[in-house]
């Protein structure tokens, strides 16, 4: 099983890429999303990546963090979802999208992806809505950038006619916003609220104010969380 691959752009199409490793091509599919963050032809690459194999496919799927790449195994997991449908989602959400709307049951959002109908979207939230907490954590935990000397060591120095000027652009490391939301879902767990209901709770703070901190998300969250009445 390949689960990453580090190495240079050889070429980029729509929704593939052909990743050169040490003179061996992976031709590597992503979301929309995704393919937009990646780095020009020539350029150091890094990918983690999920392999399908069966009688007569072999392809790899490719993501720009260990977070997209558990949203893709949990959204293919359901019963009617493929990869091309789990990459439209991820790309019309992005990873902390779908955390936000699976954690708040709201399935007209999975809907918005092409190809996604109504009743495979409230199967989606329904089957899936227990594990976004899981995933949510994971966004402030073990979501790293792919660069440094992991990188350095499996990239060969290019040959100086493909040479470039540019300085090679670095995948995003996580967000201020995936850190904020997993601290605060962290803290409601050790304040005693169940998974679902703290998941919820921090993804609805975090829709109505994307660019607060953890202590302003978990203020939020447990406005939400307070009795009503």
């Amino acid at each position: 099983m390949i689960g990453k691959l580090s190495g240079r752009v050889d070429y980029k199409a729509l929704d593939h890429i052909l990743i050169d490793v040490r003179g061996v091509g992976y031709l590597v599919y992503c979301s929309d999303r995704t393919m937009a963050t990646l780095p020009s032809v020539g350029e150091a690459v890094a990918l983690y990546t999920d392999m399908v194999v069966r009688e007569d496919l072999m392809q790899l799927y490719g993501f720009t963090s260990l977070v997209e790449k558990e949203w893709h195994r949990l959204l293919t997991s359901v019963q009617g979802v493929g990869a091309k449908v789990s990459l439209a989602i991820l790309g019309t959400l992005g990873p902390e999208g779908v955390s936000r709307a699976i954690a708040l049951g709201d399935w007209a959002s999975v809907k918005a992806a092409k190809g996604v109908g109504p009743k495979t979207a409230q199967r989606i939230v329904l089957d899936l809505k227990d594990k976004a907490p899981g995933v949510m954590a994971m966004g402030g935990t073990i979501d790293q950038a792919m660069d440094g000397p992991a990188l350095d060591a499996v990239v060969e120095p290019a040959e100086p006619a493909a040479k470039s000027n540019k300085t090679p652009r670095k995948p995003k490391a996580p967000s201020g916003a995936a850190a904020a939301s997993a601290g605060a879902l962290s803290a409601l767990g050790n304040l005693g609220y169940g998974p679902s209901d703290a998941a919820a709770a921090v993804a609805e703070a975090a829709g109505n104010n994307p660019e607060a901190g953890e202590p302003e998300l978990i203020r939020a969250a447990l406005r939400l969380l307070a009795p009503k009445g």
